[in-house]
């Protein structure tokens, strides 16, 4: 027995691209369950859940209190099984994803953690100076396609297509809510936090390469500004996954590390020399790598200043230095 549990929130246009694909799912060894968690939607995605009770396993949960993490939380407490597969409202399954999954979970009874392959489903065909510069993987949550079957780490593991063991929140791991959508924003990561956490902390992770779900890529994600947008998010929880726990022994200028600064100057350097030259292509990458270190600049600020208001542990300074994003 294994769950599916995702979260969702004003879902209605992409769960009814995903529902359909559930309800074609091969069922795997010991049957599934599917745990959706509405988290404060005002659109009609409660209705299109109900409306698919009477096809699938469904269990619907509401959680008012906004944040993708704070719902899969609320969610864990309705799995059932030893497996929990996460996936997410906009990705679309292959109908023997869960068999493959399962498989795996079987044939490596050591390994807590598992993900497969996230390909995109393009609404309209991409411009192809978005499949040629933009970072796929961070901006639209893409795993490499050439990954091969076997152990793996955490920049491998990604939402819309992973599964933990149950006894791993048994023993009281839970999202890290400070993670994750909540409005527009907000630090990426929620998935990618726990599992790196995980992995930290001893546990193993294996890719499994015919697990494959679908991303849904509307039209409204390769706009340029919305692009860049992501670039902010990705940052901020690059930063925050790198050096919560770890952050106050680097040089700081206004809560900033210093080299953020140093950083920054260089791809604006980098920024004016495209504009120069005329080279539309190098000045959007450029502006994406820029926008990215702003998210951290931003994120390691708010850290800085959360920690001030809370009078910081005097132990905090032996803490090591983070490791140092370029």
């Amino acid at each position: 027995m294994l769950t599916v549990l995702i979260a969702t929130r004003n879902g209605e246009n992409t769960l009814v691209h995903m529902l359909p694909a559930y309800c074609a799912l091969q069922p795997p060894r010991g049957g599934w369950k599917l745990v959706i968690v509405d988290n404060g939607s005002t659109d009609s995605t409660k209705n299109v859940l109900q409306s698919f009770t009477d096809r699938l396993p469904l269990t619907y949960l509401f959680e008012p209190v906004g944040g993708k993490s704070r719902a899969l939380n609320t969610g864990l407490q309705s799995i059932e099984g030893d497996l929990v597969v996460f996936a997410d409202d906009d990705a679309v399954p292959r109908s023997d994803w869960l068999l493959h999954l399962r498989r795996a979970a079987d044939e490596h009874p050591s390994i807590d953690i598992f993900g497969g392959l996230v390909l995109p489903r393009w609404q309209v065909v991409p411009p192809q100076w978005i499949l040629d510069k933009v970072p796929l993987g961070p901006t639209y949550t893409l795993t490499a396609a050439d990954l091969a079957e076997g152990p793996t780490d955490s920049f491998n593991i990604f939402g819309p297509n992973m599964a933990i063991r149950t006894r791993v929140f048994n023993k009281g791991y839970r999202f890290d809510v400070s993670f994750g959508p909540n409005g527009s924003d907000y630090p990426m990561g929620s998935e990618s936090s726990l599992v790196q956490r995980l992995i930290r902390e001893g546990y193993f992770a294996w890719h499994v390469r015919d697990a494959i779900v679908e991303h849904l890529i509307r039209q409204s994600q390769t706009d340029p500004s919305w692009i860049l947008q992501r670039a902010v998010r990705y940052g901020r929880g690059e930063y925050r996954r790198a050096c919560l726990e770890c952050w106050a022994t680097v040089p700081r200028w206004l809560g900033i590390p210093r080299y953020l600064y140093r950083q920054a100057g260089r791809l604006m350097l980098r920024l004016a020399r495209s504009y120069t030259l005329g080279n539309t292509s190098e000045i959007f990458i450029t502006r994406w790598d820029f926008n990215r270190i702003l998210g951290q600049m931003i994120e390691s600020r708010r850290i800085f200043k959360r920690e001030k208001r809370l009078a910081i542990n005097p132990r905090a300074g032996s803490a090591k230095a983070p490791v140092r994003l370029h």
